[in-house]
C-alpha cells in the first residue's frame, strides 16, 4: 500500500453534491481529497441519470412534436432511428463534455481525485480498494463529507434475467423492446417511459397506489395522464406484479389487484425507487446514527452524530434530487470552514421531465389537508393562453396555493410543455415572501407561457381580466 494521504477534508462521492461540497471547500482553503468509485466525476446523476435521460428526452420531444405536426399540415418522413449513433451522441455530446469540466475544475482548485471504493475503517480513516479489493490507498482526514448517494431497489420477487432492467440499464439504450413493462408510476418510470414510448416501444406501466407520479397533486396529474394515455399502451393502477415467468422470447407477468391477468413483455423496467448506499461504506463500523431505512441522520447543518463527519445528497433521505444535494453539498463545506448556516427543505421544487411536464414546489394540496393547513387555489388553465394555443399545447395547467389570511404563496403545481422551467418562478416568490398582489402585479412579457403564474395569482386576487372574475 502506498504512503497514506493525509487531508483536511475528505469528500466521499462525486455526484452534484458532492464535487460541489469539495470544490466549495477548496474553494474556502480548505485541503480537499475527492474519493469517486468510478473512473468519471459526476455520480450517478451526471453518468447515468438525470443528464443523459434528458438528453434522452429531448429527442423523445422532437420526435412527439414532429408527429403532432401533421395536424397543422407538415409531414415528415417517419425517421429512422439509429441507437448506436444516439448513444454516441449522448456520451460524447453531454456527459465525456461535462464529466471533463469537471476533471479540469478539480485540477483547477487542486482536488485532488482518488478512484476507488471507499470504507470506514475508524472514524478519522478510510480504506480505499480497488475492484478487486486490493487496497490501493488509505485516506486520513480531519473532517468528512459523506456523498455516496443511492442506487436502484431491486424487487426480490423478480428473476435475475437480462430481460428485467432497472434505470442504469435502461438509459443504455440496448435495444427498442416492441413491449416494455414498467413497474412503478414515479418520476424515473415515468420519464424513461416517455423515451421508450418515443422511440417506437409500446409502453405498460403498473403502479401499486391509486395514483401515478406519487407525490403530485391529483388534479395535476389526471391533466397529464389524460395526455399520456394516448402514448402509453396500459395503465394498471391499485395493481401489483404478483410473478414474472421468463420464457427464451419474453417475460409472461401475472397481475393481481385491480386488474388479474396475464400478460406478455420484450422487457421488463423496475422503477419502484432507490436505497441508499449507506451499507457500502461501512457506515456502521464507526457508529454513524442510521434510521431504519438506510439513510444516514444528520441535523439542518448536516452533521452527523459523529461531529466531524458530514452527509449528503440521497443517502440523507427525501427528496432525492441532485438540486437538492447541491446546496446541501455548499453548506456542508462552509460549516466545515465556520460559517453558520443551515438547510432548509421546504422550497424543493419536483418536477417529471415528462412530456407533458409536471413540476410543483412547497405544499400540495394533500400535505395541507394532511397537516390541517388553511389554503385557497387559484387555477389558471391553458386554454385560455394565447401562448400554450399558440404552439398547440393548451393541455396544461397552472395552480397556486395561497394562505387565505396573508395571502402568502403555500406551494404551486404545473403541468404543461416546460413545467420544470416555469416552477422556478414560483420557488422564487416564495423564497421572497412574495404574497398574491406581488406574484400578479409583475409584469410579464406577452404571449408567454410564464403569464399564466402572474394571471392564476390574479385569479385569486380577484384583478384576472383574461377569464371571468368570480371574485366580483
Amino acid at each position: 500500500m502506498n504512503t497514506p494521504i493525509n487531508t483536511q477534508v475528505l469528500v466521499i462521492g462525486s455526484g452534484p453534491g458532492g464535487y460541489t461540497a469539495a470544490f466549495r471547500a477548496a474553494d474556502l482553503g480548505k485541503k480537499v481529497v475527492l474519493l469517486e468509485y468510478y473512473e468519471q466525476l459526476g455520480g450517478v446523476c451526471l453518468n447515468v441519470g438525470c443528464i443523459p435521460s434528458k438528453a434522452l428526452l429531448h429527442v423523445a420531444q422532437i420526435l412527439e412534436e414532429a408527429k403532432e405536426l401533421t395536424n397543422r399540415g407538415i409531414h415528415f418522413t417517419p425517421p429512422t432511428i439509429d441507437l448506436s449513433a444516439l448513444r454516441n451522441w449522448v456520451t460524447t455530446k453531454t456527459i465525456n463534455k461535462l464529466t471533463t469540466g469537471l476533471k479540469s475544475l478539480a485540477k483547477q482548485r487542486k482536488v485532488e481525485v482518488v478512484t476507488g471504493h471507499g470504507e470506514f475503517i475508524n472514524s478519522n480513516s478510510v480504506q480505499v480498494t480497488d475492484n478487486g479489493k486490493n487496497i490501493i490507498a488509505q485516506i486520513n482526514f480531519e473532517q468528512a463529507i459523506i456523498a455516496v448517494g443511492s442506487r436502484p431497489i431491486q424487487l426480490p420477487n423478480l428473476p435475475n434475467d437480462p430481460k428485467i432492467m432497472d434505470s442504469t440499464k435502461a438509459l443504455a439504450l440496448e435495444d427498442i423492446p416492441d413491449k416494455l413493462l414498467i413497474i412503478g408510476g414515479g418520476i424515473i418510470g415515468m420519464e424513461l417511459g416517455t423515451v421508450y414510448s418515443a422511440l417506437g416501444s409500446k409502453v405498460s406501466v403498473v403502479e401499486l397506489t391509486k395514483q401515478l407520479l406519487p407525490g403530485a397533486d391529483l388534479d395535476l396529474v389526471e391533466i397529464w395522464q389524460k395526455h399520456i394515455k394516448l402514448k402509453f399502451d396500459k395503465i394498471f393502477l391499485n395493481t401489483k406484479v404478483e410473478t414474472v415467468t421468463v420464457n427464451n422470447k419474453y417475460l409472461e407477468v401475472k397481475f393481481t389487484g385491480e386488474h388479474s391477468e396475464h400478460l406478455k413483455y420484450d422487457k421488463i423496467l423496475c422503477a419502484v425507487g432507490r436505497r441508499p448506499n449507506s451499507d457500502r461504506i461501512q457506515a456502521d463500523k464507526i457508529g454513524l446514527a442510521i434510521d431504519n431505512r438506510g439513510f444516514i441522520i444528520v441535523d439542518k447543518q448536516l452533521h452527523t452524530n459523529i461531529p466531524h463527519i458530514f452527509a449528503i445528497g440521497d443517502v440523507v433521505g427525501q427528496p432525492m434530487l441532485a438540486h437538492k444535494a447541491i446546496p446541501e453539498g455548499k453548506i456542508a463545506a462552509e460549516v466545515i470552514c465556520g460559517k453558520q448556516h443551515y438547510f432548509d427543505t421546504k422550497i424543493i421544487p419536483s418536477v417529471a421531465y415528462t412530456d407533458p411536464e409536471i413540476a410543483w414546489v412547497g405544499l400540495t394540496e394533500e400535505q395541507c389537508k394532511l397537516q390541517n393547513t388553511q389554503y385557497d387555489k387559484a387555477i389558471f388553465p391553458w386554454a385560455a393562453s394565447g401562448r400554450a394555443l399558440a404552439i398547440g399545447r393548451s393541455e396544461g395547467s397552472t395552480k397556486i396555493l395561497f394562505n387565505p389570511t396573508t395571502k402568502q404563496i403555500l406551494g404551486g403545481g404545473i403541468v404543461g410543455m416546460g413545467a420544470s422551467e416555469l416552477i422556478a418562478e414560483i420557488a422564487v416568490a416564495m423564497e421572497m415572501g412574495a404574497n398574491a398582489e406581488d406574484l400578479g402585479s409583475i409584469i410579464h412579457p406577452h404571449p408567454t407561457l410564464s403569464e399564466t403564474i402572474c394571471q392564476a395569482a390574479e385569479l385569486f386576487s380577484g384583478t384576472i381580466t383574461d377569464l371571468p372574475n368570480k371574485k366580483l
